[in-house]
């Protein structure tokens, strides 16, 4: 079975040092009130075929009645699939979608018929960096780029009917990979049909639907039933666990919520693939995101050296004063 680059994570962890949490600060996110859990809080929502990605998240708002809602990764309205929702705080974490995978089911059609051996080389053809032209409706520049299909698998070939398993980069277009196939084989090719799979680390089997999403909220309202309600919308974090992760100790935890950068003697585990430049999490002890930022040392290099500069936070999720101040002002 063919898996996204993020899946690939059989990364060891590196534990710089032994220490504890102080229990009387913070707490896991399992363990967060349901209304925490809906200020920070993501949904796995598969998109039905219709509304806009935009429609789909501002239904989601109105039901929660939520100050602020977003998506990650705009998908057509034709198209279905996985599509993440941040509610209020969280929406501020939908960038990483970004930096991970995103996998499609795709129904191509063919304008004339080819042999199964054609049809596997084209693929073949067009796996690893291409350059791809945006197609004419789109939201972006239409410049040529370069982007990584990491697989292609034919799923079922009957007439001119293709069905295949695409992974990608995200900013890929199927549509436009479709049509470019056609080209390359000389027949032609449209896309029919479109379900995306996977965004990062969201998966379809994890999904909900929107009739999910209003069951939950109906029996938490009219029952005071939270555990449908708990299924539905996770802990902000399950959106980040496709990003290199290091751990920080409570007082290093206190100084990035105050929006320093996390110093090398705050970094207690982490994983061992960190390169340079890479975007990684800050979490704490107890599993709880403190910010996003850019790794400004190799994995070898933050367990080889005492002190230095090992995160410059980029983005701040935690509030100040979770944990205490281990300085003087």
């Amino acid at each position: 079975m063919s898996v996204l680059p993020f899946e690939k994570r059989n990364f060891k962890r590196l534990i710089r040092y032994s220490t504890e949490t102080n229990p009387d600060f913070g707490k896991k996110p399992k363990d967060r009130s349901i209304i925490e859990l809906l200020n920070f809080g993501v949904i796995n929502l598969d998109k039905p075929s219709g509304p806009t990605s935009h429609e789909v998240a501002d239904t989601v708002k109105k039901l929660f009645k939520a100050s602020a809602c977003g998506h990650g990764g705009t998908l057509d309205p034709r198209v279905t699939g996985v599509l993440p929702i941040g509610l209020n705080k969280a929406t501020r974490l939908l960038q990483v979608f970004l930096e991970g995978g995103k996998e499609y089911v795709c129904e191509m059609k063919l304008h004339k018929e080819i042999d199964k051996k054609s049809l596997l080389k084209a693929f073949k053809q067009f796996t690893g960096k291409i350059k791809q032209l945006p197609p004419i409706k789109s939201s972006v520049k239409r410049v040529l780029r370069q982007r990584e299909v990491y697989y292609i698998n034919l799923l079922e070939f009957n007439d001119r009917t293709v069905l295949f398993r695409v992974g990608c980069e995200a900013g890929t277009y199927i549509r436009k990979l479709c049509t470019d196939i056609g080209d390359y084989l000389k027949v032609k090719a449209h896309m029919q049909e479109l379900r995306r799979t996977k965004a990062a680390c969201f998966k379809e089997n994890d999904s909900v639907s929107l009739f999910d999403v209003q069951d939950a909220l109906t029996l938490f309202e009219e029952k005071s039933d939270e555990s449908l309600l708990r299924r539905v919308v996770k802990p902000a974090e399950t959106a980040t666990l496709h990003l290199k992760n290091i751990t920080a100790s409570d007082g290093g935890t206190a100084a990035v919520a105050y929006g320093a950068p996390l110093m090398l003697p705050g970094v207690v585990e982490l994983d061992s693939d960190i390169r340079k430049d890479d975007l990684v999490s800050i979490t704490t002890l107890k599993g709880e995101l403190v910010a996003l930022g850019k790794a400004l040392m190799t994995s070898s290099e933050m367990v080889k050296e005492s002190k230095g500069l090992a995160v410059d936070t980029i983005k701040v999720f935690m509030e100040p004063d979770t944990y205490p101040r281990s300085w003087k002002e």
